[in-house]
């Protein structure tokens, strides 16, 4: 028998049994998408059937019940942020199930002592619409028939109306407003402190037209959901989402793109930077709920999850297969490396951020320009995501992607724009 010297069997144990294929990660790539919208399918629907019970059945009970599913469900959600750039499919969708920040009077009554909402948004006629109030209202020089308060209503006549961006009048924050209501304080540990009774029937209703406030909440879920589903469709097995991947001749540069664009321009620039720059609890991306410690958080996670190629969903259930990092520590294991550990690096800062606000200092506390300490948590997170971006360019470099360019954010490349 031959016997294998000592350099020739290191040679052999150094070589990778199989050469990692672009196929197999695009591969995992789509079936973590799946997963994840898969989950957030599942969740939005709780929420849909723990929205309906408390609107049939109003109590403080059902209103706490309400907020949690509603809690829950962004979890998964956010953690597919990742793919909204790089796959056109989902940016032209997002904006039916994540715009922010919103014009609240489109929708409800607001508190002019808050922070009110033609203050933040000038020139946007729709501003205090308040369509719960009104059955009937004119909108862009139409007579709009607003009795039946519907799924269709919300999407078609009222999301964005007269092109205005702040009216969102669909989605996750459009029902997380009508399940907290406005965030009056600022710099305080205070969410929005709407009352169960707000949904309540005959003389125990608060606030006027609790019928029609019902039926606005139970419609925006219902809208979610129909969302939801056609989302994870897409990106189902045979899925136009996952097949647009699958048959792209580059489709990693879609997964470079979506991490990069997302890490800087996105979180790092126009979440997180900007709101500091301004010191401005408004430019908070759940504010109402105070949970944008999560929100950001979980962009993170969603990140490195696409990079390692692994996903935990509910329950436990783990997606995972060939990986981005392995497709490039083929070609340069320290890049690879180098973009594992800043990865690692910015979880731990939002991990930071995330522990301090779940003991009541919330990020909304953080923006106060009288507090440094909150200042830095945030800055620091800020930070790991502008190193991880760096580090993405490298292996856009190293993957020969060199055509990638992210989307960027003017409170990052020219901050002094912000203030124009």
């Amino acid at each position: 028998m031959n016997k294998l010297t000592a350099t020739a069997l290191c040679a052999l144990l150094a070589t990778p049994a199989f050469a990692v294929e672009e196929a197999d990660v695009l591969a995992t790539y789509t079936d973590i998408a799946a997963a994840a919208y898969g989950d957030s399918l599942t969740t939005a629907k709780h929420l849909r059937d723990t929205v309906t019970a408390f609107v049939n059945d109003p109590s403080a009970e059902g209103l706490q019940a309400a907020r949690t599913a509603w809690l829950q469900a962004r979890v998964p959600y956010q953690q597919t942020e990742v793919y909204r750039f790089g796959n056109p499919i989902v940016d032209d969708w997002e904006g039916r199930v994540n715009a922010w920040p919103l014009d609240e009077g489109l929708i409800d009554y607001v508190d002019a002592a808050g922070t009110a909402p033609t203050q933040a948004y000038d020139n946007n006629p729709a501003a205090n619409l308040n369509v719960i109030a009104n059955p009937t209202f004119t909108l862009s020089g139409k007579q709009i028939d607003a009795t039946r308060i519907t799924p269709e209503l919300l999407a078609e006549t009222l999301h964005e109306a007269g092109g205005a961006e702040a009216n969102v009048a669909t989605g996750y924050h459009a029902i997380e407003f009508l399940l907290w209501g406005q965030d009056i304080g600022a710099y305080d540990s205070t969410a929005g402190q709407r009352p169960w009774t707000d949904y309540a029937s005959g003389d125990a209703c608060t606030n006027d037209n609790c019928d029609r406030r019902g039926a606005y909440l139970v419609a925006a879920a219902d809208l979610l959901v129909s969302d939801l589903e056609y989302m994870a469709s897409a990106w189902a097995t045979g899925g136009e989402a996952r097949q647009a991947v699958l048959e792209d001749s580059d489709g990693v540069g879609r997964i470079l793109t979506g991490m990069g664009s997302l890490s800087y321009g996105e979180q790092a620039g126009e979440r997180m930077q900007l709101g500091l720059l301004l010191n401005d609890p408004e430019e908070e991306h759940s504010c109402f709920s105070d949970n944008t410690h999560n929100d950001h958080f979980y962009d993170a996670l969603g990140i490195r999850n696409v990079f390692n190629g692994r996903y935990v969903g509910l329950g436990g259930e783990v997606t995972s297969g060939a990986s981005l990092r392995d497709l490039i520590a083929e070609t340069d294991p320290a890049v690879a490396d180098a973009l594992g550990a800043a990865l690692d690096h910015t979880q731990f800062r939002m991990t930071e951020m995330k522990v301090v606000a779940e003991t009541g200092f919330h990020y909304d506390m953080m923006l106060d320009p009288a507090n440094e300490a909150g200042g830095a948590l945030i800055q620091a997170a800020i930070d790991g995501l502008i190193a991880q971006t760096r580090e993405i360019e490298r292996a856009v470099n190293t993957l020969g992607r060199d055509q990638i360019a992210f989307e960027g954010s003017d409170s990052l490349d020219d901050p002094n724009a912000v203030f124009e």
